[in-house]
């Protein structure tokens, strides 16, 4: 730990990462597609001085409608409306390598950059949704490596035309994927260029994020996972010639609070009494790339679930996921010798690669400092069960203890982005 502050954003996933988040909530379903919703929730993460606010984004419907309505408008569009309703928050958007052009990208961030006054960020993932891939008019999804390589290539695309706004220059980019050459009709924003994040678990994300990423969206469920993945980003960005601190690594916390650590539990059980546990099983069956409903809920975790991939290039779902659960299971049936059975599993690892945390205020700020003591995160990404009661609740009760403790500001004192994520090397070599 060598940052003075814990960064934190949140994360809005339409109405809350729990799948019961509609009933949580209390909202119509089109809930999702008012700009006052999302503007609401800036002000409120706004009013806590929490560091950003971050989108992601899945051009297809992911989820079940019936059970939650999925995010459903455009992530920069969602981002200009909260840039209008505040003043001081980041605005971070996922969006997709594999099925955007660099130019237009570059453009379309760097003009929320600009109108924002040097607020914006950019999640660069790449894409590996089926449905998604139809959409753009695939039969088939790229594997990872032709993803990827076209993911390293668009980063470098998309920089050199940002860092051509801001030194006047045209750029002559000729790569496998692109030809580009010119410059954005754009000048620097007050922050030079919008910020890049990296969301990708893989070895290749893992390369992307710290040769490129100022922030890395990770997802590690336990402390020992937490260090080690952060070794790992931080030992590749000083490979590549930067400095430790020139990325932050942010894990996402699943948030479940309550006034007392029983409201927190009863909440919880709430969600899942809506649910089921075949929504769990099938969840946890999409990380793990494994069909578990055949399997006997009480009986011991199958071991063959957790057998390394045949072909880890072919899978199509998020490689970090699962092996942040893997690792996550792997360790219970080794403390439980042997005896943790698929309902246990999918109670605790049924949300998904996340680190979850259920209880009171002061509990959700003992791990918050544990991990960011300990070296394994700089901040965290929260993900709320639901909106907006699950944000309000964090900034009314959690960020109190937090600047009681000296983790967290009083009050923002930065105008950027990057000058809040404190991202020496980029300001200088973007300063005008």
């Amino acid at each position: 730990m060598s940052r003075a502050h814990v960064i934190l954003n949140v994360n809005v996933l339409d109405l809350g990462i729990s799948g019961a988040a509609l009933e949580l909530s209390g909202l119509p379903k089109d809930t999702v597609v008012s700009g006052d919703y999302y503007a609401e929730i800036g002000r409120i993460a706004e009013r806590g001085t929490l560091d950003a606010y971050f989108l992601a984004d899945n051009p297809a419907v992911r989820e079940d409608p019936r059970l939650k309505p999925g995010r459903a408008l455009e992530p920069t569009t969602i981002l200009a409306t909260v840039a209008a309703a505040t003043t001081h928050l980041g605005l971070i958007g996922t969006l997709s390598t594999t099925f955007n052009d660099p130019v237009e990208l570059a453009e379309r961030l760097l003009s929320l950059d600009h109108l924002s006054g040097g607020r914006a960020a950019w999640n660069a993932v790449t894409t590996y949704n089926p449905g998604a891939g139809g959409n753009f008019g695939l039969t088939a999804v790229p594997s990872r490596a032709e993803r990827y390589s076209r993911a390293h290539e668009f980063v470098d695309a998309v920089t050199a035309l940002w860092q051509g706004a801001v030194d006047g220059r045209d750029i002559d980019h000729r790569g496998a994927h692109f030809t580009i050459s010119g410059r954005l009709p754009l000048g620097p924003s007050p922050q030079g260029h919008p910020l890049i994040v990296q969301a990708g678990g893989s070895p290749q994300g893992r390369e992307l994020a710290g040769r490129t990423a100022n922030a890395v969206f990770s997802a590690e469920l336990s402390l020992a996972a937490g260090i080690e993945h952060y070794e790992q980003v931080k030992q590749i960005a000083t490979g590549h010639g930067r400095g430790r601190d020139e990325v932050a690594i942010l894990p996402g916390l699943i948030t479940i609070i309550g006034s007392t650590h029983a409201e927190a539990v009863a909440r919880y059980e709430r969600a899942r009494d809506q649910l089921g546990p075949i929504h769990e099983l099938r969840r946890l069956g999409a990380v793990l790339a494994h069909d578990l409903v055949p399997y006997y809920l009480d009986e011991p975790f199958p071991a063959e679930v957790l057998a390394d991939l045949p072909d880890p290039d072919g899978f199509t779902a998020s490689l970090g996921f699962r092996e942040s659960v893997v690792r996550g299971i792997g360790d219970r049936i080794g403390a439980t010798g042997g005896r943790y059975t698929l309902r246990e599993a999918i109670a605790e690892f049924g949300d998904g690669g996340h680190r979850r945390i259920i209880g009171a205020p002061e509990e959700v700020a003992d791990t918050i400092e544990q991990w960011f003591r300990a070296g394994a995160a700089d901040g965290f990404n929260l993900m709320p069960d639901a909106f907006s009661s699950g944000l309000e609740i964090f900034v009314d009760e959690v960020v109190p203890i937090l600047r009681r403790r000296g983790l967290f500001r009083h009050e923002y004192t930065e105008s950027t982005l990057r000058a809040r994520f404190g991202s020496i090397e980029e300001r200088a070599r973007t300063a005008v």
